[in-house]
Formats: structure tokens, sequence, C-alpha cells
């Protein structure tokens, strides 16, 4: 399958870095993600680590935007404290942001290969909850 990119948010990408760099503080917060909504806000996020698996920095940045009542996404993107840069979501973040957000673009790479792509090209042969659920009626 090949990847189609897109334009990268650039503001996006160093909304997130900021949040990183000024609010992510030892080992419970470690990485960071900024959101544009469909208006045009900027939504950010950080993770909660915690051994049992605390949320990543998407999955708690999907309830912030709801708490603003920002419920369309249209970008996404995640960078990790301590200056790593970019980092593409975890295996679980790609199915949740899938789900819930079938049209978001993602932005992933190192670099300058930094570039942005659909959820769903993170996912080929994605497994879609609703998509296996029987019909109630």
């Amino acid at each position: 399958m090949a990847t189609r990119t897109h334009h990268v948010d650039h503001e996006l990408v160093q909304a997130a870095a900021d949040v990183a760099r000024t609010r992510c503080r030892g080992d419970n917060h470690t990485m960071a993600a900024a959101a544009r909504a469909r208006d045009g806000r900027i939504v950010t996020a950080v993770n909660a680590y915690h051994f049992t698996g605390g949320p990543c920095a998407e999955l708690v940045l999907i309830g912030a935007a709801a708490a603003q009542g920002a419920y369309d996404l249209d970008t996404i993107v995640a960078v990790g404290d301590r200056d790593r840069g970019v980092v593409p979501p975890c295996g679980r973040c790609r199915q949740v942001l899938l789900e819930y957000f079938p049209a978001l673009e993602v932005i992933v790479g190192e670099g300058d290969r930094v570039r942005t792509v659909p959820v769903a090209d993170l996912l080929p042969e994605s497994y879609v909850w609703a998509d296996h659920q029987l019909d109630a009626g």
C-alpha cells in the first residue's frame, strides 16, 4: 500500500514540543500531544504514565478535546520530552484514533522526514469494531 502524505502542520508540532518542554516532568509525564480541531483550535495534553499502562498523550488528548467541546479533530502529533521529537502513536492509540476519527491525519517521522499521513495508513487491514457488530434489529 502506498502511503499518501499531506502538508505538515508545523504550528501543531511546535505546540506539542512546547508542552513537552514545559510540562513534562519526571517519569509520569514524558510525552505531549497536540491536535488541531476542525474549527482551528489547538488542544494539547500529556500522558499519564503508570506501570499498569496509564494512558498515552494521544488518548488523554481525546478526553481533553471533548472537555473543551472539540469533537472533530483533523490532525494530531505526539512529541517526546527531552527533545526526542515527533513520536508515532503506539498500536493501541492508532486503533483508538482510527475508531474515533477515521479521517484523522497523523504527523509521523523524524527530522527532515516528518510527514502527515492518514490514520488508516498506519493500520492497514485494520479492525473496525463497529463493522463487526450484529444488527440489533
